[in-house]
């Protein structure tokens, strides 16, 4: 087989990332304070993280999407907004989302073989990969996706379709992005019936019509069919009502057929390129376990806030040489506790709240937390809570700005 070289391709050992636990996040409450984390949510560089993983996880992940810088050169805003004219981007609030811009190619294509081989190495023997790119280097891709898993464990080309406006003028438009489904072995889970979907109309109004529709066979209409290796899903459009505002967000749709299709319940599902969090709150929302990375703090924000609203326990955990700055004092803060009510007084801008109510002085335990409607941008100022102890609250605002205050 013909493989894909560049300049600096080589293969070190990778340093391994010394992970620190920052806290512990009960949704609402939920199994607070002793019911065991079914994700981990990680601030670090993916490379050093996955090294660190391997020990206790190589071999044993069922699922990885990964969703990787599309090497496209741009530095990409998140719109940090709420409540604001969809119609007027200009006078949109946005801050630093991530940045997907390289030396060179190469620097690209060795960034990307670095990670694919760690990610192989943790898949399970009967694990899947799926691969997200587009136009820019899915082809480069493949080639490094065949030499890391083999040609011969090559199985889908899945091309996702959506709608939108473009500025191209001298082309056809560029509304697709390539999906690559890999396996580690032959003996891959792929759940064929949890994502059968209705036959068209017209398909059934052909059968319907004509005995000799399909060539004299006749499929399970009722069952549905499986999908082609084509997807139609909306993207996260300005008023959709998944939007975050962090920049490339994927639809929760796709990464729930990904999802169904190929891990089951209790199954652990990772993605190391976090984002907006969509493949963990997938993940919980049917059941699996999570692992999920990035290294930039607004993805971990948005994701934790995200995870907030399913029933899932989860661990936000940081590499030690991501360093957050955490202000203990403001005053511009004011908080209140008493008769089962906390209660947050504030001139900043907060983005997501949490509280603990029997601060032990070491792990954040999170007990009730809340968060801005992705619409109106109001977010509730009083939570319930039983209080234990000792309180503490933390909070972050639309610009990052982290706060932890002892009331």
């Amino acid at each position: 087989m013909p493989t894909l070289n560049w300049k600096g391709k080589l293969l070190s050992p990778p340093t391994p990332a010394t992970l620190t636990l920052d806290s512990l996040l009960f949704p609402k409450g939920r199994g607070y304070p002793k019911a065991r984390p079914d994700g981990r949510v990680i601030f670090g560089d993916n490379f050093a993280v996955m090294a660190a993983l391997l020990p206790e996880y190589e071999g044993r992940i069922k699922l990885i999407y990964a969703d990787p810088p599309f090497f496209t050169n741009r530095k990409f805003q998140a719109r940090v907004g709420r409540g604001e004219d969809s119609r007027k981007p200009s006078k949109w609030k946005m801050a630093e989302g991530y940045h997907d811009d390289w030396a060179d190619l190469d620097a690209y294509l060795q960034f990307l073989y670095e990670r694919l081989t760690l990610m192989h190495r943790l898949l399970a023997a009967d694990g899947t990969l799926y691969l997200h790119l587009d136009w820019h280097a899915n082809s480069y891709a493949r080639l490094i996706l065949d030499e890391v898993f083999g040609a011969e464990n090559f199985i889908n080309e899945i091309v996702w379709t959506y709608h939108g406006p473009s500025p191209i003028r001298t082309a056809f438009n560029r509304k697709h992005d390539t999906i690559l489904m890999y396996s580690k072995s032959k003996d891959y889970v792929f759940n064929v019936d949890d994502i059968r979907e209705p036959y068209n109309p017209n398909t059934l109004a052909t059968f319907k019509a004509s005995r000799k529709a399909g060539f004299g066979k006749i499929p399970d209409l009722e069952r549905g069919k499986v999908p082609e290796d084509w997807w139609y899903f909306p993207v996260v459009a300005r008023l959709h009502n998944e939007r975050t505002g962090y920049p490339t967000q994927k639809p929760e749709a796709l990464l729930e057929r990904i999802i169904l299709a190929s891990s089951n319940k209790g199954d652990l599902v990772a993605d190391f390129f976090c984002g907006s969090g969509t493949t963990a709150l997938a993940a919980a929302k049917h059941g699996r376990k999570f692992i999920t990375c990035d290294e930039a703090v607004r993805a971990i924000h948005t994701a934790r806030a995200r995870l907030a609203g399913t029933k899932s326990v989860f661990t936000v955990e940081r590499d030690v040489r991501m360093k957050t700055e955490v202000a203990s004092k403001s005053k511009k803060i004011k908080v209140k506790a008493g008769d089962g009510l906390v209660t947050l007084q504030t001139s900043l801008d907060v983005d997501f709240w949490e509280i603990d109510p029997d601060w032990n002085g070491k792990t954040f335990r999170s007990a009730a937390q809340a968060q801005r409607h992705v619409r109106s941008g109001v977010i509730p100022m009083e939570l319930k809570i039983k209080i234990g102890g000792k309180v503490c609250i933390r909070l972050v605002t639309v610009e990052g700005k982290q706060f932890q205050l002892n009331v």
